[in-house]
């Protein structure tokens, strides 16, 4: 992970991770409805995710997009080892063991996926949650959690459907020509214009 400062007053993280292929509006969405929860938000770029690929833009133009698009001076960005949640928020205390609660943000079908994942040597989620909640968002329908793990899983609410905006949607938008400066924040236009158009 990189280095950021983590001061004594830290005591609630959440960490958001994706591709951030690259990064959007919904994005930075999730990550302001997840700030009230905490006392900073990371966005997590894993060196390598166990079902998404990397292709074309390296990592580090898109950890650079990430940081140029930053908007609060509560939100990070930061590069993991781990792929999984649970391989984040052990390399996140390893690295600042004075936090307390850690926080994983997702959209609902980040959470059915993980929740229902096949963790083949690793502890099952019921054991992972005891290390880390999760900050769910409602995307394509609310996400309902299985009862015996409602107590770790919390909803937050978006100011607004974000529903239609995905990094593949805004690279599809480049590739035909489309609208695509609407799925992504204005201060990184002309990069996103530069790497991916």
């Amino acid at each position: 992970m990189q280095s950021i400062p983590v001061t004594s007053n830290v005591r609630r993280l959440a960490l958001l991770p994706g591709s951030f292929h690259p990064i959007t509006k919904a994005h930075l969405e999730l990550a302001r409805a997840a700030l009230p929860f905490v006392d900073q938000l990371w966005f997590v770029l894993p060196r390598c995710f166990p079902h998404k690929s990397y292709d074309r833009v390296s990592m580090r133009e898109r950890f650079e997009l990430i940081e140029a698009a930053m908007d609060d001076s509560r939100m990070g960005a930061v590069i993991s080892e781990g792929g999984l949640f649970i391989e984040m928020v052990r390399e996140c205390r390893r690295r600042f063991p004075m936090l307390g609660e850690i926080f994983v943000v997702c959209g609902r079908d980040a959470a059915e996926r993980i929740v229902d994942w096949n963790y083949d040597g690793v502890e099952p989620i019921e054991e992972q949650l005891e290390e880390y909640e999760l900050l769910v968002a409602a995307r394509q329908g609310e996400y309902i959690p299985p009862a015996h793990l409602a107590h770790r899983i919390h909803p937050v609410s978006l100011a607004k459907s974000y529903d239609e905006i995905s990094s593949t949607v805004l690279r599809e938008e480049l590739r035909t020509g489309g609208n695509w400066q609407e799925y992504t924040p204005g201060a990184i236009h002309a990069r996103v214009l530069e790497l991916y158009g």
